[in-house]
């Protein structure tokens, strides 16, 4: 785990449900509030203001990153997703503005994280330690993480959950809710509510700790033998419902690895592929977020050290057959079973207009040419992903209305999405149809 200085500052998180909700709609009306009067000056302007344009100002990114960050939880957990899967929607200013939900989080005052210690571990718990520190080497939307040493030599990443956070996930992501529906950014026609209700659910599994305590301890025996990834071992006596107690492993962040050689980029990015490729096709078990921070990176031994397991699952034998079936269609150049089994996962529905069909199918066919197009895969060409972006809007200015994606899938692609993001980011050159031929036989 890196000690890399943050940016962030101490900030007591908002933990009364009244108080968060009240903050959610205040952001929500200054939000709003700046739309209409950009607005206001465009038509006086004699300009026809559009709503996408009128949300993407600086001003108004900035408010809710900002106000974001503060909030934690929920709210801060779906703005870090929108930061990072949005690719090259975003124009890059703003881009870089929703990127400081990943890259610094602000974390609890010591007497916050005093209250939250005492309140989950035994009276005079801090006489056990040798040391503990109260800046947090990491801080995230759920959590922050302590480095402590305990007087029995144990070197320990304390993972403390913020206060209220569990509370108050369904009125943050009900205001959220308000927000996208409120921007105008959403394709016509779609209805987000069963993928809120979906980010509920995950968001209040990923705040028990206990349950993220089980997946570390499954994917360490799940990885003991593979010599490419640590996982820290848990410590059960110092673990509560909103304490995960596990080893301290040192490693730098995993976007440090820009700078390095090509060839140890490509490894990085290689391992970090192969792993989700086993996870689906193998383990049956999958980490399904993919934030960068959930990576380190070890120069001196060459292994990833895999972190936070609160948004890992099972994989459903069926996702996994039908996944091995579209690559298998996308890899021969098949279309028409590539059509067959994309309506089978969920991508085309039964009642999806022929000229949709088609175009999305070909866009499939696009992805498996490009894995297929030399001997490695050179992530950082961007031309696909901007290509793919086109079409994709063409799409939606066509009236296609995306249909109700199973959640497995969506979290599958969300991982994907992920996990090739990052090999761009280090500009990686690897053999993908390699990797896929170990687990599909051929």
């Amino acid at each position: 785990m890196s000690d890399k200085p943050s940016k962030a500052q101490a900030m007591a998180v908002p933990s009364s449900r009244i108080g968060r909700v009240s903050r959610l709609g205040a952001m929500t009306a200054g939000v709003a509030g700046n739309m209409a009067l950009n607005g206001l000056a465009q038509v006086g302007r004699g300009q026809r203001p559009k709503m996408r344009d009128l949300l993407l100002t600086p001003r108004n990114m900035t408010r809710v990153a900002d106000q974001l960050a503060q909030m934690r939880g929920a709210a801060m957990k779906i703005g870090q997703l929108v930061s990072m899967d949005s690719g090259d929607v975003l124009p890059p200013e703003l881009a870089q503005i929703m990127a400081r939900l990943r890259d610094d989080a602000h974390f609890m005052p010591p007497a916050q994280l005093k209250q939250v210690l005492a309140a989950q571990w035994p009276d005079r718990w801090l006489a056990s330690f040798a040391k503990f520190d109260v800046r947090p080497i990491a801080a995230a939307s759920i959590g922050q993480v302590h480095r402590a040493l305990l007087k029995d030599g144990r070197d320990l990443a304390v993972k403390v959950q913020y206060p209220g956070v569990a509370r108050s996930i369904d009125s943050d992501v009900a205001n959220v809710g308000a927000l996208m529906r409120m921007s105008g950014l959403l394709p016509k026609g779609i209805d987000i509510g069963p993928y809120l209700e979906e980010a509920a659910k995950q968001l209040h599994e990923e705040t028990d700790y206990a349950r993220e305590g089980a997946w570390l301890t499954r994917f360490g025996e799940l990885l003991a033998e593979d010599p490419r990834f640590v996982v820290p071992a848990m410590h059960a006596d110092w673990s509560t419902d909103s304490i995960l107690a596990m080893d301290y492993v040192a490693g730098e962040p995993i976007e440090a690895m820009v700078s390095a050689p090509q060839d140890v980029r490509n490894a990085v990015a290689e391992k970090l592929i192969d792993l989700t490729l086993q996870e689906l096709f193998t383990l049956g078990a999958m980490q399904t977020d993919p934030n960068f921070a959930n990576y380190l990176y070890q120069a001196d031994t060459g292994r990833i050290v895999l972190l936070d397991f609160g948004a890992a699952r099972q994989i459903d034998p069926v996702v996994t057959d039908q996944y091995r079936r579209l690559m298998l269609a996308g890899l021969d150049r098949d279309l028409p079973a590539l059509g067959e089994i994309a309506q089978d996962i969920g991508f085309v529905a039964s009642d999806t207009a022929q000229r949709h069909r088609d175009q999305i199918i070909a866009m499939m066919g696009m992805v498996f040419d490009h894995l297929q197009a030399g001997d490695r895969v050179d992530f950082s060409d961007t031309s696909l992903s901007r290509h793919m972006q086109a079409k994709g809007m063409a799409l939606a200015e066509d009236g296609f209305v995306p249909p109700l994606v199973p959640v497995d899938v969506l979290l599958l692609q969300r991982k994907f999405g992920g996990v090739f993001l990052l090999a761009a980011r280090l500009g990686a050159q690897v053999d993908v149809v390699r990797l896929l031929a170990r687990y599909l036989g051929r």
